[in-house]
């Protein structure tokens, strides 16, 4: 009977934990994909590449919402089990306090790992694979993002302006200013452009206009035209598309700090160390802080699936219930604020980053401890 009890527990608190984990994270992934539109919008990129781009950073969101929500999972079957009479059942068979306790670290530990399954291997390949759709995408949509009587520097190293933009896209006193490197520019002047593609290549038709570039010597070329095309194709948007240390696998991310610990040791920092983008001195703060996130955040998730717990102190007869839930639920939630925030003091002082490292494992040892003691206690004196 008490396997049934447990595994029913099991169940009911698996199934809440994942289906509250999917949903939320779909409505914040709708929202956050809003904000992405820019890259449609302002950068003038495929609809395929803004999708993609915003399926790839769902594992990012649920990654971020996972502790809360198996928290809050737990705290709800918690409170239901107790008015429902549930937990009464699991007494009525002898089951004591510390054995569900026991039972949930275990299931949390498990969750654990797929927490840092997630942290270091699912989020930073997919982040990684994001970057790399943008930096290998083209620019296109180009009538999307020029207005009429705007300067528009979406491209990188072009300046477009239009007097006036109709209703097909066709722009008329129309100015561009293209950086050559070296300080020289490149400026053209139309009374009229119509986008096109030719050979599946976009450019811009300009008509009747003329071309001022600058050379050596501050010497400037004027150039007439009556029809000229103007290739679109090799230009990038300046969205920010360098890889982040986010992006960073984790093994290069464990690597480089193996390159830094050494350097304390030898005040040299290893040639290979190079050939891992961002594994920089000056960014180790960064790896630091990513290292945090992946391995240390997850350690906090056993911490809280035993918070919930708190409420099994005392009855929901019991006239202190109801602020025993508000206490639970604050302490839950300062735990989840608490391992976020802890990120902005990582550094490179080595004491101060242990001191950081220990804390969820001294938070867990001393919670459980001290239900071990009150529950065991309790049964005892029984």
């Amino acid at each position: 009977m008490k396997k049934i009890l447990f595994r029913k527990l099991l169940h009911d608190y698996l199934s809440f934990f994942f289906i509250t984990l999917i949903c939320t994270s779909i409505v914040i992934w709708v929202f956050q994909a809003v904000n992405f539109l820019d890259i449609i919008i302002e950068d003038g990129r495929d609809y395929l590449i803004y999708i993609t781009y915003s399926i790839l950073n769902f594992p990012k969101i649920v990654s971020k919402i996972f502790p809360f929500i198996l928290f809050f999972s737990l705290f709800y079957v918690t409170i239901k089990y107790e008015f429902s009479n549930e937990l009464i059942i699991f007494w009525n068979y002898g089951v004591h306090k510390i054995s569900i306790i026991n039972f949930i670290c275990k299931i949390s530990i498990i969750l654990m790992i797929a927490q840092i399954f997630l942290t270091t291997i699912i989020v930073p390949n997919s982040q990684d694979l994001a970057r790399s759709f943008l930096r290998t995408s083209d620019v296109n949509f180009f009538d999307n993002f020029v207005k009429q009587q705007k300067f528009n520097d979406t491209i990188k190293g072009v300046t477009i302006y239009a007097d006036k933009k109709k209703s097909n896209g066709n722009l008329e006193n129309l100015y561009l200013k293209k950086e050559m490197g070296n300080n020289q520019f490149q400026i053209t002047y139309a009374k009229k452009g119509e986008f096109s593609e030719i050979n599946g290549k976009p450019f811009l038709i300009l008509f009747d206009g003329a071309t001022i570039s600058s050379g050596n010597e501050n010497s400037l070329t004027n150039i007439s035209f009556t029809k000229s095309d103007y290739s679109l194709s090799d230009f990038e948007a300046n969205t920010v598309t360098f890889p982040k240390t986010q992006e960073l696998s984790s093994f290069k991310l464990l690597k480089c700090l193996k390159y830094y610990y050494k350097f304390l040791y030898t005040q040299k920092f290893d040639s290979e160390s190079k050939l891992i983008l961002n594994c920089r001195i000056d960014n180790m703060n960064n790896i630091l802080k990513e290292f945090y996130k992946r391995f240390i955040i997850p350690i906090y998730i056993p911490i809280l699936s035993l918070i919930p717990f708190i409420l099994i102190i005392s009855s929901k007869e019991n006239s202190i219930y109801q602020k025993l839930r508000l206490i639970t639920f604050i302490v839950g939630l300062t735990v989840v604020i608490f391992s976020e925030s802890t990120i902005r003091f990582i550094s490179i002082n080595l004491v101060q980053n242990f001191i950081f490292f220990s804390f969820p494992i001294i938070f867990f040892i001393t919670i459980y401890l001290y239900f071990f003691l009150k529950f065991n206690f309790i049964y005892k004196k029984k």
